[in-house]
């Protein structure tokens, strides 16, 4: 008797570490991340890592260019839109991908980057937080290039 007792005692208290064990763990369909709006909610940490890590690289920036840090806990407040990068990012994100969609046959990963052709942030950046908007020197063909003909050589009259 005193063997089932103890059986008896073992699988009730099994059965409590079980139960809230399962009840503490994280359901699959809640969002893991907070304020995630351009991105797929259903993104891993290795995938938004990945998509991080390709934006500051393209960009040569870090985390607080985008993202602020609070102070009171010492730690990134990815959450936050407090950064007006932040959102330029997204309407980034958003315009790469209609290009994208609109003139290139591109093959996308499950997240939505484009996997062969196409742009993305580097196209534009190349490494520029905020690229140069430049415009090509105007020059003839064949012609003397911007400020006219050289000194001294009068130009020519057809």
């Amino acid at each position: 008797m005193l063997i089932n007792k103890k059986i008896v005692a073992t699988l009730c208290l099994s059965s409590v570490i079980t139960i809230v064990a399962l009840t503490s763990m994280k359901k699959p369909d809640e969002p893991g991340f907070k304020n995630i709006k351009v991105l797929p909610k259903h993104i891993t940490h290795d995938q938004l890592d990945k998509v991080m890590h390709e934006w500051t690289a393209s960009l040569n920036v870090h985390c607080d260019f985008c993202h602020v840090r609070n102070e009171a806990e010492k730690k990134m407040d990815f959450a936050a839109d407090s950064k007006p990068e932040k959102n330029m990012a997204r309407k980034m994100f958003k315009m790469m991908n209609k290009i994208n969609d609109k003139f290139f046959d591109a093959k996308k990963d499950s997240i939505g980057f484009v996997m062969t052709s196409g742009v993305n942030c580097y196209t534009c950046h190349r490494g520029e937080s905020h690229p140069e908007v430049k415009l090509p020197e105007r020059k003839r063909p064949g012609g003397p290039g911007p400020g006219g003909p050289p000194p001294g050589n009068p130009p020519v009259k057809q």
